[in-house]
């Protein structure tokens, strides 16, 4: 079992938490995992990405080859263009598609939508939207993950077990938020995975 994965948005979106999330759901399921992240101008609104790598064999290295990520995960769609040439010829795009307007010269959504359309396997989601309903706009990135879950190799309960430690120390309101959105962006994503 392989599973390379870029997460990737803009600083404050909350990349980092989806990858602890997928880490440690990866070490309770007993996998190898290597990580690789960029966050340096992170406070600033800029770019954020992380590469992970899960298997069930010791992993050489911590960053994923051009062409060979089976799934980009990104809260922003724009930033989701970016790791293309990463992308293997059956990966996955599971992206936001609310921008997060940054630049002055942010191109036009409907032309970022329509370039992430013409990859053949893309989910795209209003995921802001559906972490407002499930209780706080602030778990759309939780959304994504739970979007992406589909094609994460390890079973759906351990992302969840993952979420629940990751936000525990933020009491049990937000830990409950976090879940919720985690299973409306699992039902969204549904549609677009293989039956289970």
């Amino acid at each position: 079992m392989k599973n390379d994965i870029i997460i990737s948005g803009v600083g404050g979106q909350g990349i980092l938490s989806i990858a602890a999330a997928i880490g440690l759901a990866a070490v309770a399921n007993n996998l190898f995992l290597k990580q690789s992240e960029v966050h340096g101008m992170s406070q600033r609104g800029g770019d954020v990405q992380s590469h992970l790598r899960l298997s069930d064999e010791p992993v050489a290295s911590d960053l994923i080859p051009h062409g060979k990520a089976d799934l980009i995960i990104s809260v922003e769609p724009m930033e989701s263009l970016r790791y293309l040439p990463w992308l293997s010829k059956d990966g996955w795009i599971v992206t936001n598609s609310v921008p997060m307007i940054n630049i002055n010269d942010y191109p036009p959504v409907e032309n970022i939508l329509g370039e992430i359309g013409k990859i053949k396997n893309n989910i795209v989601l209003d995921a802001d939207v559906i972490a407002k309903d499930a209780g706080s706009v602030r778990a759309g990135n939780i959304v994504i993950l739970g979007a992406a879950s589909h094609f994460i190799k390890m079973p759906f309960s351990s992302l969840e077990d993952a979420v629940r430690t990751l936000f525990a120390r933020k009491g049990e309101e937000i830990t409950e938020i976090n879940i919720k959105a985690l299973r409306a962006g699992r039902e969204h994503g549904k549609a677009f995975s293989k039956p289970e």
